[in-house]
């Protein structure tokens, strides 16, 4: 192939169903562009832990996986226990951010992902949504440790609520975005899907014009209006309205196997 794409696929809610399924269509769609010679790799929000058992299932070992909304990226390494190892990891100091949180939500629930892919928290997380490694401590353990991100949780607040309290906080310093729930994720300052993802392209060399970028979440707005900028930014059918403002394809609903019908055109 002389011109292959760069195809950058979020996880939940695209790939996979909001219900974890992950229907036989989309495996087979990734799979027919994949040997097409295409490189389709994954950007999430998802730990390196909770990334992993994706590409399994989709089928796929690309060159390199965003992780942690960009704050993680891996790439393939054969001697790596899992056949990847972080190649970049963007962190920060994360006690102004927690501390000026919680004095406007006090009891909401705080955890912190390290450089490791451990999950210090505090207060209550169901089970199975920070991963497999983590572990509870008091509030001022997470002030002390270098973060790839900061993730409130605050399930008395509707998200509309959520997300203007979060927008009064003026989180500048930090990039933000508010996920399932009143679920917010924050990433060191400046450091999302897109940056991670314009690194990649800039070292596999494809052209901006010949990137392929799918997602959901508001998480995936960056990425999304990167993509679309020269190429093609594609939001899923039952992404919120902001979401869809950002791209500048729209495909079906996750419901409808919207990765398939798009990948099938491709």
């Amino acid at each position: 192939m002389t011109d292959p794409w760069l195809i950058a696929l979020d996880v939940d809610g695209t790939v996979l169903r909001e219900d974890g399924v992950m229907n036989d269509a989309v495996v087979k769609a990734v799979g027919r562009v994949r040997d097409a010679g295409h490189e389709v790799m994954i950007a999430t929000g998802r730990s390196v832990a909770m990334t992993m058992p994706i590409l399994d299932r989709l089928g796929i070992s690309p060159q390199y996986v965003v992780c942690s909304n960009g704050a993680i990226t891996l790439k393939r390494d054969p001697d790596a226990p899992t056949g990847y190892a972080r190649k970049y990891v963007e962190t920060f100091d994360p006690s102004e951010v927690l501390t000026t949180i919680r004095g406007s939500l006090e009891s909401a629930n705080y955890a912190v992902e390290d450089e490791t892919g451990m999950y210090l928290f505090t207060g209550y997380f169901p089970d199975g949504t920070l991963g497999a490694v983590s572990e509870k401590v008091e509030f001022e353990q997470l002030l002390v440790t270098r973060a790839t991100r900061v993730v409130v949780i605050s399930p008395e607040h509707k998200i509309e609520d959520f997300l203007s309290v979060v927008e009064r906080m003026g989180l500048h310093k930090v990039s933000y975005n508010v996920g399932w729930t009143a679920w917010l994720d924050i990433a060191p300052d400046g450091v999302n899907k897109s940056t991670a993802l314009e690194r990649v392209r800039e070292t596999l060399g494809v052209p901006r014009s010949r990137v392929l970028a799918v997602g959901d979440g508001r998480n995936d707005i960056d990425m999304l209006e990167w993509a679309a900028a020269e190429g093609r930014g594609v939001a899923m059918g039952q992404a919120p309205t902001e979401v869809l403002a950002a791209a500048n394809e729209i495909t079906g609903t996750d419901l409808d196997d919207g990765v398939a019908t798009l990948l099938a055109a491709f």
